[in-house]
């Protein structure tokens, strides 16, 4: 029997700490099948442990296991857009969705970007990734002002 996801009054966001990142592996390698810890202590390293205005790596906790987790940075001027936030990872535990886990995680980073000096969030999603389409379209994101391009290199 799986447990009920925990209340939000029971959740904190704060920054990310070393001793999280097993979970955060865990929580990661039950959504994608693949464990990458090397992966996972780098983002740590680069976005967790710098204290930066610039750089979120949050994680949601209630009592002592991490529900999910969001990372992002403030980025700029990259192809001509004014500074702006980006989230290039969120995940919330699957047991745990449907509690408010990830908006709480979104208002978090959302808000350390604008304490950063930025009024405007951006992330990228699989076109095929119908769930986190759903969840950033109920967080009021839209289609941004810029399509992404790529090429084979094989």
């Amino acid at each position: 029997m799986t447990e009920p996801p925990p209340a939000l009054a029971e959740l904190r966001v704060r920054p990310v700490e070393a001793a999280d990142l097993d979970q955060v592996i865990a929580i990661d390698a039950d959504i994608t099948g693949k464990k990458k810890p090397d992966y996972w202590f780098e983002l740590f390293h680069r976005y967790g442990a710098s204290r930066s205005r610039q750089r979120l790596f949050l994680v949601a906790e209630a009592g002592a296991d991490i529900q999910g987790f969001i990372i992002g940075e403030v980025r700029d001027w990259e192809f001509g857009s004014p500074p702006c936030g980006w989230v290039f990872g969120i995940s919330v535990r699957p047991g745990a969705r449907l509690a408010g886990i990830g908006t709480r995680l979104l208002e978090a980073i959302c808000a350390g970007f604008r304490h950063a000096g930025v009024d405007k969030v951006r992330t990228l999603i699989a076109r095929d990734n119908s769930l986190m389409l759903s969840f950033f379209r109920s967080q009021g994101m839209m289609a941004a002002p810029f399509i992404p391009l790529e090429k084979d290199l094989r």
